[in-house]
């Protein structure tokens, strides 16, 4: 039992002492990618904050030689499958994880930095594992993880499983070009070596980026990649499901439907996906806030969104509003310094979790409440964004007016927006104007549920805001385009829109919009429901 080599299993079992979501099943689908050469190569890549490393301890915990955990997975779902004896604690396992042990490499004094290199120093703390593990080898005196691999499965028949933590590390510091080569023929000498691979049952390597082209892809050409953008099988293991999350707040009495504004979003194949650290700390604190901060930080988007890409101001200020943008993810390059169109800001910006993908319209967009926090931060020092953080900060007075029922600083209010929340070029189409609704009522995702499009009565009502606590109304909102405000009122009622909330017992206010291409002004009724 080593640090590197066969780790125990202590760090799974502290991160399960006080709350732990279920996520063992993912251990049933990289065992049944074991040993096959075209799935057992496995390169996970998704934000902070998205469970990777606890991931990465819970396999550790299952697979190692130098753990007994029967009893520690027995309460779990994976030890109801078939597969779960067969492969318990019978692997040789490597794990380090890489942006630990380059930060404890900066941290020496150039006295005690010995080892030449990060990487030369990773892989002597391991091979002195191994020849303490299997002490009646003979393995000379390099420092070769691959070489020390290749001649235990020589004379041992026995196979490795290696796990990698922030894999991207080296890229994401931009290390000098010299320490880069030599991660290069390390991640070559044990992922490149086609007498090597028989030996390795599976390799698990995980980071924030998907695999870099044209730095690191001709290494890792046998990974097989799970991203933000794809996920295959690892879908329900990228973060918490709506299920994990209905379960925990059933557990600490606290709200979903808050939950679910402040932290879902991510569409990931068949799953609504929240973040796991923001639903954590949310539900034991009992606070629902920003957590992203902690961890990361608004400036990443700040530098982003500042790049003169044609169109890209357009884009964020819609998505602001509540819309979606066409994007190509296809071109980016997976890098922290490559950007050569809007489409890459973008991608890059979605697999950090500040943008969320739609796979069926090839569209992104903010994904949550605790996000547009981070995008407003973003904007808020940018002049080319001046007017937009007007309409945002004049937005929380804007929902007090409406509550009031004053009509006229509703249609003022829009003007404004819907001069800031598209081009000319979309100016009068219906998008742009929900948009610029959903803009200047921005405040109201600190009170509200919104729901756009909402099936209600005999049709779909445009937006729906559904208050997080007793003491606000309702508000149905239906838009309308060259008619009248009145005739918005008539369909909410005359289409029962009002049926979608047949469970809500509070005060219901109909909001009707008309917006008039020729003067592009606004009009506004507010009408109080009456049972």
């Amino acid at each position: 039992m080593g640090t590197y080599l066969n780790p125990n299993n202590a760090n799974f079992l502290e991160q399960t002492q006080e709350l732990y979501v279920d996520k063992t099943m993912l251990i049933d689908v990289t065992n049944s990618f074991l040993d096959k050469p075209t799935f057992k190569f496995i390169c996970i890549s998704r934000p902070r904050r998205f469970g990777k490393s606890i991931a990465e301890d819970m396999l550790a915990a299952y697979y190692s030689k130098g753990a007994d955990s029967r009893e520690l997975f027995s309460r779990y779902k994976i030890s109801k499958t078939d597969s779960y004896g067969k492969y318990l604690n019978k692997f040789n396992v490597i794990k380090f994880d890489l942006n630990a042990r380059l930060s404890v490499w900066k941290a020496l004094s150039p006295k005690e930095k010995t080892d030449g290199n990060v990487i030369a120093h990773i892989a002597r703390l391991i091979c002195d594992e191994f020849r303490e593990e299997f002490s009646d080898i003979d393995f000379g005196e390099n420092n070769s993880v691959a070489d020390f691999i290749q001649k235990v499965f020589k004379e041992k028949g026995e196979t490795f499983i290696i796990i990698i933590d922030e894999y991207d590390v080296m890229v994401r510091e931009q290390v000098p070009q010299e320490e880069f080569d030599i991660y290069l023929a390390f991640l070559n000498s044990l992922f490149k070596n086609a007498e090597l691979k028989p030996a390795i049952s599976l390799a698990y390597i995980t980071g924030i980026l998907p695999i870099i082209k044209d730095k690191i892809q001709s290494k890792l050409n046998t990974f097989k990649e799970y991203n933000m953008l794809y996920t295959g099988k690892f879908a329900e293991f990228t973060g918490f499901t709506t299920e994990d999350v209905k379960l925990l707040c059933d557990e600490y009495n606290c709200s979903f439907d808050e939950c679910k504004s402040w932290y879902n979003g991510y569409k990931i194949e068949d799953f609504e996906i929240y973040n796991p650290q923001a639903v954590v700390n949310a539900v034991v604190s009992g606070k629902f806030r920003s957590y992203w901060s902690h961890t990361s930080t608004y400036e990443v988007v700040a530098e982003k969104i500042q790049m003169n890409f044609d169109g890209i101001k357009d884009d964020v200020i819609t998505m602001l509003g509540g819309g979606k943008i066409d994007v190509n993810v296809d071109s980016y390059k997976n890098s922290m310094t490559i950007f050569d169109s809007k489409d890459d800001v973008f991608t890059f910006l979605i697999h950090l979790g500040y943008l969320a993908y739609d796979e069926e319209n090839e569209q992104c967009y903010i994904p949550n409440r605790e996000i547009y926090k981070e995008w407003q931060l973003a904007i808020k020092t940018d002049s080319d964004y001046t007017e937009t953080n007007k309409i945002i900060e004049a937005s929380k007075n804007l929902l007090k007016e409406t509550l009031a029922g004053n009509e006229q600083a509703v249609a003022d209010a829009l003007d404004l927006s819907h001069i800031h929340v598209t081009s000319n070029k979309s100016y009068n189409n219906e998008e742009s104007l929900q948009s610029a609704i959903y803009l200047a009522f921005i405040y109201a995702i600190n009170n509200y549920t919104i729901v756009k499009e909402m099936t209600a009565g005999k049709g779909f009502a445009d937006i729906v805001y559904i208050p997080l606590k007793g003491d606000s109304p309702a508000l149905i909102v239906e838009l309308k385009h060259n008619k009248s405000a009145n005739t918005a009122l008539t369909q909410i009622k005359e289409k029962h829109y009002f049926d979608c909330l047949s469970n809500y017992s509070g005060e219901l206010l109909f909001v009707g919009v008309n917006y008039d291409e020729d003067t592009k002004t606004h009009e506004c009724k507010i009408e109080k429901f009456v049972k």
